[in-house]
């Protein structure tokens, strides 16, 4: 009887693991998307989306473009397919204060669920934390505080046919793209830099 129980034990186990969803990185690329436009055309929709985000935070920062990547997609069996991904990033140059730190993920966390996006994951870290996004076209979006408290904005596109990329362009202005590594922030802003907590009409607040 007791073998018995240890057997049906063992066989819920595995049914219980086998029905679990794989877990994925939250920056990973939507490997279940796949769009019918070429990887240029994503591009394109990434660095508006980008731009989109950017535009949103008020008062304003200043920012540059950081490394543009893309990958090859894979099929199930992990083999190479006539499909290709890429990711966007740029990163702030603006000064970001420890103290407003959670006001500018708060303004852009509103932007995203305002533009229909789902929140996928959080890293409520207080020394590097993120949160990432996913359109419902699948594209991926995440804000990353990293070293010297940067903040780097990337944007991940599904699948889509493979094709040359061109670099970045950005419709709300900013600066020419180089392949250079941004700077550490170094530009003041009376708001976002400021040591002392955000005031109670501040943006986060709206």
């Amino acid at each position: 009887m007791k073998s018995r129980v240890i057997g049906v034990l063992g066989i819920a186990i595995l049914l219980s693991s086998c029905g679990d969803p794989p877990k994925t990185k939250p920056d990973s690329i939507a490997k279940d998307r796949v769009l019918t436009v070429n990887m240029q055309e994503a591009a394109d929709q990434a660095d508006a989306l980008l731009d989109g985000t950017i535009k949103a935070i008020h008062p304003e920062v200043e920012w540059s473009y950081s490394a543009t990547t893309s990958q090859a997609c894979t099929d199930w069996k992990g083999e190479a397919t006539e499909a290709g991904a890429v990711s966007r990033r740029r990163s702030v140059l603006t000064i970001i204060s420890d103290e407003r730190r959670g006001s500018f993920l708060g303004v852009v966390e509103r932007h995203w669920k305002n533009s229909g996006y789902r929140i996928i994951s959080v890293n409520e870290s207080e020394t590097f934390p993120a949160i990432y996004a996913e359109t419902p076209e699948g594209f991926r979006i995440r804000l990353k505080f990293g070293y010297k408290g940067q903040a780097h904005f990337q944007a991940s596109t599904p699948c889509a046919e493979q094709s040359e990329v061109a670099p970045p362009k950005s419709a709300i202005g900013g600066p020419e793209y180089t392949e250079e590594k941004p700077p550490l922030p170094n530009k003041h802003s009376d708001f976002w830099s400021a040591r002392t907590p955000v005031p109670s009409n501040g943006p986060d607040e709206g």
